[in-house]
């Protein structure tokens, strides 16, 4: 019984190596660099940032003009009778809530534009790879991040890039 398992076993193992040994082409691909990279992906990447610094510095001025209304309101807080002063209080805490949902809506605004920006890049990217596989006859494509090292001739990433500008030359962000 035992030999027949070790038989069994054996005769699995070289089935098994012989169907591993057979010629796979297995290929890396650098996504980061590719989304990035791409005349897409630095559209995208430069509209985000411009809207981002934008974005900021408005919401920074606001900010002042806010702090500088508080600090008017501290000095005045002794000039003024209990209920003008609450009043403006009040009206100042509304002031600094609409500027904090602003704001918070415009970087929400900026993120789902990230995302469906990187979402429609890794949709235009699928087809690109399916048939860049079909013509190459390639078995396997590895994210770049995921593998310690390799022969730089099975990086097919340039590859990808140049087909990429041609299929998506920018992405239309508003």
């Amino acid at each position: 019984m035992g030999r027949i398992i070790k038989y069994f076993f054996i005769t699995f193992f070289l089935v098994f190596c012989t169907i591993a040994n057979a010629e796979d082409k297995i290929v890396v691909l650098d996504l980061r660099y590719v989304l990035n990279k791409s005349k897409a992906g630095e559209g995208a990447q430069n509209f985000l940032k411009k809207s981002y610094k934008e974005n900021t510095k408005k919401y920074s001025e606001i900010e002042k003009e806010l702090k500088k209304e508080e600090a008017d309101l501290l000095t005045k807080k002794t000039v003024l009778n209990k209920e003008e002063y609450q009043k403006k209080s009040d009206a100042l805490r509304k002031k600094v809530i609409d500027y904090h949902s602003q704001r918070r809506a415009s970087i929400d605004k900026i993120a789902t534009q990230r995302t469906e920006s990187r979402d429609l890049l890794l949709k235009s990217i699928d087809p690109i790879l399916e048939t860049y596989i079909k013509e190459k006859n390639i078995s396997i494509v590895v994210d770049k991040k995921n593998t310690l090292g390799g022969n730089p001739e099975f990086d097919i990433t340039e590859e990808i890039v140049k087909k990429l500008d041609k299929a998506l030359p920018s992405l239309n962000l508003k």
